[in-house]
This record gives structure tokens, C-alpha cells and sequence, in this order.
């Protein structure tokens, strides 16, 4: 930063599946996500970008368009989910539940209880 000219400088970031778009930014002090975003020419670049569900973050940390930015700041800008966590998991578990291959009532091992003493061996 700056004192005399009163400005911080900013790194902006857009991870695409394919590639990551980046840009270094001088701002004067003071300014927000949603004015650096708007000066950035971010909407310009990437309209197809969903601005109703906009997301973005500082170093992985979701905040608001309103949040001041400050020196060395790395604002991030996140794509919505194009699917839901909870439904994945419970397909995962559904995928494993129909594929286990080992009996459900297997019994105990002997050699674990021998080593525990509960039996003679």
C-alpha cells in the first residue's frame, strides 16, 4: 500500500474448469467487493456468468459485496454448484451399500479375541 496515494493493490481470481482467469488490481483505499467487481470489466468478460447467485470470497472465506477490501486482499470469484452435495453423498453411499462384497454378519475374528484374552487358544 501506498500512503501518499492512499491506494492497496488486489489480486482478482475466476477459476474455470478449464482454465483460471487472474487480475492485479490497484484500488484506492476503501473500496468494495462490488465496486472492484464492477471495475475489474469482470461482467464484460464472462456474461454468461450467473449474477443472480453471485458467490465470491477472500482467501476461501465466503463474504459480502459490501465488505471493504484490504492490502494483498485475493478476492475470489466462485461458480454455482452444478450439483448438490447432500444428493452426491447419498448416491455414493447407495453405490457402495449395492457393491459391498463381504457378508453383513461375518463373525468376529478368533485372533483379535485370542490376543485380547477373552479366549484360550
Amino acid at each position: 500500500m501506498s500512503e501518499e496515494t492512499g491506494t492497496i493493490a488486489v489480486q482478482l481470481i475466476y477459476a474455470q474448469p478449464d482454465s483460471v482467469w487472474q487480475l492485479n488490481l490497484c484500488l484506492p483505499q476503501g473500496t468494495t467487493v462490488a465496486s472492484a467487481l464492477a471495475g475489474s470489466g469482470f461482467p464484460a468478460l464472462f456474461p454468461e456468468y450467473p449474477y443472480d447467485a453471485l458467490a465470491v470470497g477472500i482467501y476461501g472465506q465466503v463474504c459480502s459485496l459490501d465488505r471493504e477490501l484490504l492490502q494483498g486482499d485475493r478476492l475470489e470469484i466462485y461458480r454455482p454448484l452444478t450439483f448438490d452435495p447432500m444428493e452426491s453423498r447419498h448416491r455414493r453411499a447407495m453405490h457402495r451399500e449395492a457393491f459391498m462384497t463381504k457378508p453383513k454378519n461375518r463373525p468376529k475374528r478368533r485372533k483379535a479375541k485370542i490376543a485380547a484374552g477373552l479366549i484360550e487358544s
